[in-house]
């Protein structure tokens, strides 16, 4: 057989995936923590991320094999991993006082002092100490009763590095609210520059729009998921709180309460789409490119697909938004989550018009 007869190459298997899971991280006034990634990072560079990282069995305990469903699936080593990561990474631990009951709106969390905490971020961070055993040694229970699963995400197959993320919602209980201690265990802090520059807590139209102006590199799910917790806490400069501090109170636990409905509601949309019986706090997203706009250039990205490790299961995202992006040498660019359907009747009004235009 010639050269130019030569069988095709056959296509280059995907990365292998790493289990990693992440915290959309709540204040007790609903703002959002976001972090600043060092320009140098492996992932996300200079962007804005949820606190999260990925899992590490010495801390988190082993996985099933990561070519298995069952990694795909929320587990103890996702949840401690997310609670761990959030601690090395901000200095918040979210961790309730031994023997206390999980859920309740007025616990409080474990106060460690400052010294103590900057020492142990990094004594964790690398490896010198169980991240369960110096919880256990401050009087503490890791609150991963507390964590809500909040989608999963699937790195595309056609990306280098690639991870299965398991995403939750963490609210951080009112009870934390006032007094030293609470100030202590709300302001977080970047880990000294080991990844992050800062860490700060914003509502989340604030960080959208941020994103929407260029100050800030949003990838499409930080921007997806601040997206759907803006429908439930859109912030002080929408809807401002009451000035009674009681009332204020229940203003936050309203919205709250409106969010984990939403999680767990079905269908999550008015689509006849298979996806749209699996709860948010189950969907699994793989984005994939479906068309370049002529308008603008960007990328319109389904979500409805859950990635190649999970073709021919159950398991699906969201069929009725899109994210559209421009991906730039620094990052995504214009980030916006639309409606499938407008952004589809948008491309087809495009391509009339381009078939009805002037012929040379």
């Amino acid at each position: 057989m010639s050269q130019s007869q030569s069988a095709p190459k056959k296509k280059r298997a995907p990365a292998p995936l790493r289990p990693s899971s992440s915290i959309v991280l709540l204040s007790p006034t609903n703002q959002v923590l976001l972090l600043h990634r060092v320009k140098t990072s492996r992932s996300f560079a200079a962007a804005h991320v949820f606190p999260g990282g990925n899992l590490d069995a010495f801390h988190d305990g082993e996985l099933p094999a990561i070519d298995t469903p069952e990694v795909h699936q929320d587990s103890a080593a996702y949840r401690l991993g997310a609670i761990r990561e959030c601690f090395e990474e901000t200095g918040i631990l979210l961790a309730r006082p031994k023997g206390s009951s999980p859920g309740t709106t007025t616990m409080s969390l474990v106060n460690v002092p400052e010294a103590d905490r900057e020492t142990s971020r990094r004594r964790v961070h690398d490896n010198k100490v169980r991240f369960d055993e110096f919880v256990d040694s401050v009087g503490g229970t890791p609150d991963v009763e507390g964590l809500m699963p909040f989608t999963r995400w699937i790195t595309p197959a056609n990306v280098g590095r690639r991870f299965t993320t398991q995403m939750y919602l963490y609210m951080i209980p009112d009870g934390t609210a006032g007094g030293g201690e609470a100030r202590e265990m709300t302001i977080p802090t970047p880990d000294g520059g080991v990844e992050h520059t800062a860490a700060l807590f914003d509502d989340a139209a604030t960080w959208l729009a941020r994103a929407a102006s260029g100050d800030d590199i949003l990838f499409p799910p930080q921007v997806f998921l601040l997206h759907l917790v803006n429908r439930f806490c859109p912030g002080s400069s929408s809807a401002p709180p009451p000035a009674d501090a009681a009332a204020a109170r229940e203003h936050y636990a309203a919205q709250r309460r409106g969010l984990v409905a939403f999680l767990g509601a079905t269908p999550t949309s008015s689509a006849a789409h298979p996806s749209s019986a699996i709860p948010w706090a189950e969907k699994v997203m793989s984005p994939q490119s479906l068309f370049v706009r002529g308008s603008d250039s960007r990328i319109v990205l389904g979500l409805d697909k859950p990635g190649p490790e999970l073709r021919g299961s159950t398991r699906g995202g969201d069929y009725e938004r899109v994210v559209l992006v421009k991906f730039t040498g620094e990052g995504p660019r214009q980030v916006e989550v639309r409606s499938r359907e407008d952004v589809f009747r948008e491309h087809r009004a495009e391509e009339e018009a381009d078939k009805d235009g002037p012929k040379l």
